[in-house]
C-alpha cells in the first residue's frame, strides 16, 4: 500500500533527512523517502498501516503533517442509522482523521491528511454506501425549495390514491354504506395501494436495498419490511376471500411522507439565522470610478474602490471611512442595538444600514474575506460540529433498528404461534405496528436541531460558537476570569497625574520612547504630549515590564516599578494612594519621576458582574497592574477575587491553578494578548467589536465587546442542554413506551404510523422554541 503525506515546517535537507529516517525506522514500512522540494514524504507498506503514531513522532519532532477540511452536501439519508453510517465507514478511510456527519444539515464534515485521501474518494465511498454527494461550494443560502417541492408532489399523489381506501375502511367499520362498492373492490385496492408501495414508497425501498446490501439497517428498512408484509399479505388475501390491509400500508406511506415533509419545513427553519446572515448583503453598490459616480453589483466591487454610502442604504462590503462620518446600525451583525458612530479611519462591515449622513469608505475585503462571512462560516461550523452529547443518540441509533426487527419478529413468533385465539392475521398486523412506531428519526435529530438554533440564536445576539462542543460545555462554567484592560474597562487609559520635579520633561522622555510601542498605556502618553519628541535608538520592549532604549547615547528605562530597579535605585518614592497605572521613567541612570495612567471603567461592567454572580458563578479578575490599583477597580465593579501584577506568560498558569482546584474556567479576554490563557482555559471567550476581533482567536465570540454576553451565552448553553435533554428524553419515551404497546396488540398501525411520523415533527418544534429564548 503506497502513501503520501504533505509535510510543513521543512527548511533544509537535514529536516527531510531525519523525517526519512524516522520512517525507516519503523519495520512496517519500507522505501521512505521524504521530498525537501514538493514537502511530501512517500512509502510503502505491506499491511495497512495505523497512521495516528507515525503522525505524532513527525510532529514531535517539530513538523507538522498537512491536514484540510472538506465538507459535503450529502442527500439520500433518512434517519440517524444513515449518518452514523456514513460516519463510521468514513473514518474508517487511510487517512481520514476525523469524520462528521450532521443529519439536520444534510451534511458530512471530514478532516483529510492532504495527499492522502481526495474528496473523490470520499465521495466513491458515499455513494458506494447508496447515498449522493458532492462537495460544498464554500458559504452560499442553501435551498430547500426544490426538495421541498419534490416531497410535497408525492405526498399528494400518495393521499390522493391513499383517500379512497381510507374512506372505504371507515364506511366498513361503522357501516354507512355511503361509499361506492367498487371502493372496497380488492383489484381496485390493489391498483390504488401499488402505486403507493412501489411510486410514492419507492424511497424507502431504495433506503432500504443500499443498507441491507452493506449488513446494515435504518428507517428505510424498517418502513419498506412494515408497509410490504401488508401489501404482500393483502395482496395474497385476494385470492383466497381474506382481509385486506391495502389501506395499511398505503396510509404508513402517507402519513411517513406527510411526517417528513413537515420535518423538512421545520429543518430549514433552523438555518434561518444563517439565511438572514446571508441575505444582509445589499446587490448593488455606489461606487466612485474616474471621479464619476456609477452604480455596479456588490460582486464587481474591487478592493480599493472608493464606495458612496447615502443616508438609510445598506453598506455593501467591509472597509474604512475616508470621507465623512455616520451613525451605522450594526445590531444585524453584532447584537448592538445602538447604532455606532463611525469616523474617518473607522471600519465599516458590509451589511450594516447607514444612518443620516453620507460618507465614503474605502472597500479593503470582500467575499469569503468579509466579516459577514466570517461570521457565517463560524455559524455553520458550529451547527455543522457534533456536541459530545450527540454520542450518546450515535450509541443508541446504531443497535436500535437491528434490535428492533427482532422484536417485530418474536412478536410475530409469539402471535401466531403462542397466544391463544389468534390468527396469522393478527401476528402479522401487530409485527407492522411494531415496526412501524420504532423511528430513530427523533433520536437523531435530537442534539443536532437544538445545536443549530442555538448558535443561530447566539449569532443574533452577536455571541459566536465556534463549535457545538462550545455550546454545550459553556453550561458547566462555574468560574469566569476576566483580564482588566479593555475587557473590564475600556482599554483607553489616559494620563491623569505626573509626579516629577520637571513634568514636561518626564513627559517628553516617555512619549519619545513610548511613540515606538503598541502598548495602549504607552499610546496614552504619547498621546497626552503634544510637544517635540526626542529621536530614540535601540529600542527594545521587555513583555510585561516595560521598554528601553538610548537618546543621546544614554540609557532611558520606561516601565514598572520592578522594571526600573533591576538597573537602579529609586529614591524618594513617596508615592501614595493613586489610583492607576504607575509607569516610571529613568533616564542615564537617574530617577525622573513617575506617569499615573488609569482606564475608565466600561458602564455595564458591574451589571455584567452582578448578572454573573446571579447564576452562582466565581469571578476573578487577572491584571498586570500593580495591587492597589487592580483592588480598586475590582471593588468598583464587585468582584472579590483578583490576581494582581501578572506577567502575560504568568496568566495560564492562574488559571490552570484555579482547574487544579475542580474550576470549570471561562477566560474572558481580547484574543491576541490574553492567547495563552484563552488557550488553557476550558473556555477561552475573545471580546471585541466588529472587525477589530480575530474570531479564529477563541472557542467563543462576544462580536458586542462588552462583557454583558458572558452571561447571555451561559445561560444560552444552559437553555440549549436543558432542550437537547427534553428531546432526548421524548424521543427514548416514545419508543420505550411505544414498542410494548404495539407489541401487546394494543395499536392499530395506522395510529403507529401517525406517531412515527410526528415524532420527529414534535423533536424539530421543540428544537424552534429556542428561538423564542429570552437571554
Amino acid at each position: 500500500m503506497d502513501y503520501n503525506l504533505s509535510i510543513k515546517g521543512m527548511t533544509c535537507a537535514a529536516c527531510s533527512g531525519r523525517i526519512e529516517k524516522l520512517l525507516n525506522k519503523n519495520e512496517e514500512i519500507q522505501e521512505a523517502n521524504v521530498n525537501l522540494t514538493t514537502n511530501k514524504a512517500f512509502f510503502k507498506s505491506d499491511e495497512k498501516l495505523d497512521l495516528d503514531p507515525i503522525i505524532e513522532k513527525i510532529e514531535k519532532y517539530g513538523f507538522e503533517v498537512e491536514k484540510e477540511k472538506i465538507e459535503f452536501d450529502i442527500s439520500g439519508m433518512s434517519c440517524s442509522a444513515c449518518s452514523s453510517r456514513i460516519e463510521k465507514q468514513v473514518a474508517k478511510m487511510d487517512g481520514v482523521v476525523e469524520s462528521n456527519v450532521n443529519l439536520t444539515t444534510n451534511k458530512g464534515t471530514f478532516t483529510i491528511l492532504k495527499g492522502l485521501q481526495t474528496s473523490d474518494s470520499i465521495i466513491k465511498r458515499i455513494e458506494k454506501l447508496g447515498f449522493s454527494a458532492k462537495e460544498a461550494k464554500g458559504v452560499e443560502l442553501n435551498n430547500n425549495d426544490e426538495e421541498l417541492k419534490k416531497k410535497k408532489i408525492k405526498l399528494i399523489i400518495s393521499a390522493i390514491f391513499s383517500i379512497p381506501m381510507l374512506l372505504g375502511m371507515f364506511d366498513m367499520i361503522f357501516s354507512l354504506s355511503i361509499i361506492p362498492d367498487f371502493f372496497s373492490n380488492g383489484y381496485f385496492q390493489l391498483l390504488l395501494a401499488t402505486v403507493v408501495q412501489f411510486y410514492c414508497g419507492a424511497q424507502f425501498y431504495k433506503g432500504a436495498y443500499a443498507n441491507l446490501t452493506h449488513f446494515s439497517a435504518n428507517m428505510d428498512v424498517l418502513v419498506a419490511m412494515g408497509t410490504s408484509a401488508a401489501y404482500i399479505f393483502s395482496t395474497y388475501n385476494i385470492t383466497t376471500g381474506g382481509h385486506l390491509y391495502f389501506e395499511t400500508s398505503a396510509v404508513l406511506i402517507t402519513l411517513i411522507l406527510l411526517g417528513k415533509y413537515l420535518e423538512q419545513r421545520a429543518k430549514s427553519k433552523t438555518s434561518e439565522a444563517i439565511s438572514k446572515l446571508l441575505n444582509l448583503s445589499p446587490k448593488k453598490a455606489n461606487v466612485i470610478r474616474d471621479e464619476k459616480e456609477i452604480t455596479i453589483t456588490t460582486n464587481e466591487v474591487l478592493k480599493g474602490d472608493i464606495i458612496l454610502v447615502k443616508p438609510g442604504e445598506k453598506i455593501p462590503v467591509d472597509g474604512v471611512v475616508i470621507e465623512g462620518e455616520s451613525y451605522i446600525d450594526e445590531s444585524m451583525v453584532t447584537g448592538e442595538s445602538k447604532p455606532v458612530k463611525k469616523i474617518i479611519e473607522n471600519s465599516v462591515i458590509g451589511g450594516t444600514i447607514n444612518g443620516n449622513s453620507t460618507f465614503k469608505y474605502k472597500a479593503t475585503k470582500l467575499g469569503d474575506e468579509s466579516f459577514l462571512s466570517q461570521i457565517v462560516k463560524v455559524v455553520e461550523q458550529a451547527q455543522g460540529s457534533k456536541a459530545s452529547i450527540q454520542r450518546f443518540a450515535d450509541v443508541i441509533s446504531g443497535y436500535f433498528v437491528p434490535t428492533v426487527i427482532v422484536i417485530a419478529f418474536l412478536v410475530f413468533l409469539y402471535w401466531n404461534f403462542l397466544a391463544k385465539d389468534t390468527t396469522f392475521e393478527t401476528a402479522i398486523i401487530n409485527m407492522v405496528a411494531v415496526l412501524v412506531i420504532a423511528c430513530p428519526c427523533a433520536l437523531g435529530l435530537a442534539t443536532p436541531t437544538s445545536i443549530m438554533v442555538g448558535s443561530g440564536k447566539g449569532a443574533q445576539n452577536g455571541i459566536l460558537f465556534k463549535g457545538g462542543e462550545h455550546l454545550e460545555n459553556m453550561q458547566k462554567v462555574d468560574t469566569v476570569v476576566f483580564d482588566k484592560t479593555g475587557t473590564i474597562t475600556l482599554g483607553k487609559p489616559s494620563v491623569t497625574k505626573v509626579l516629577a520635579k520637571d513634568e514636561n520633561r518626564v513627559l517628553q522622555l516617555a512619549a519619545s520612547i513610548e511613540k515606538h510601542s503598541e502598548h495602549p498605556v504607552g499610546k496614552a502618553i504619547t498621546e497626552f504630549f503634544e510637544g517635540k519628541l526626542l529621536e530614540v535608538k535601540n529600542v527594545e520592549a521587555i513583555t510585561g515590564l516595560g521598554i528601553k532604549g538610548e537618546i543621546d547615547s544614554k540609557e532611558i528605562l520606561v516601565g514598572s516599578k520592578k522594571f526600573i530597579e533591576q538597573n537602579i535605585k529609586i529614591e524618594n518614592d513617596e508615592i501614595k494612594d493613586e489610583v492607576g497605572s504607575l509607569i516610571y521613567v529613568a533616564y542615564d541612570n537617574f530617577y525622573e519621576g513617575v506617569i499615573v495612567v488609569a482606564d475608565e471603567i466600561k458602564a455595564d461592567t458591574k451589571q455584567a458582574i452582578q448578572n454573573l454572580k446571579d447564576l452562582g458563578i466565581d469571578i476573578y479578575m487577572l491584571t498586570g497592574d500593580n495591587e492597589k490599583t487592580a483592588l480598586h477597580i475590582a471593588k468598583q465593579v464587585g468582584i472579590e477575587h483578583v490576581f494582581a501584577e501578572v506577567l502575560p506568560t504568568q496568566k495560564s498558569e492562574k488559571v490552570k491553578q484555579l482547574q487544579e482546584k475542580g474550576a470549570f474556567v471561562a477566560m474572558v479576554g481580547d484574543g491576541i494578548n490574553d492567547a495563552p490563557a484563552l488557550a488553557v482555559a476550558n473556555i477561552g471567550i475573545a471580546i471585541g467589536s466588529g472587525t477589530d476581533i480575530a474570531i479564529e482567536a477563541s472557542d467563543v465570540t462576544l462580536l458586542q465587546g462588552d462583557i454583558t454576553s458572558v452571561s447571555k451565552a451561559i445561560n444560552l448553553s444552559r437553555k440549549t442542554m436543558a432542550n437537547i435533554k427534553q428531546n432526548l428524553f421524548w424521543a427514548l419515551i416514545y419508543n420505550i413506551i411505544g414498542i410494548p404497546i404495539a407489541a401487546a396488540g394494543l395499536l392499530n398501525p395506522i395510529v403507529a404510523g401517525t406517531a412515527m411520523a410526528f415524532s420527529s415533527v414534535s423533536v424539530v418544534t421543540n428544537a424552534l422554541r429556542l428561538k423564542q429564548t429570552k437571554l
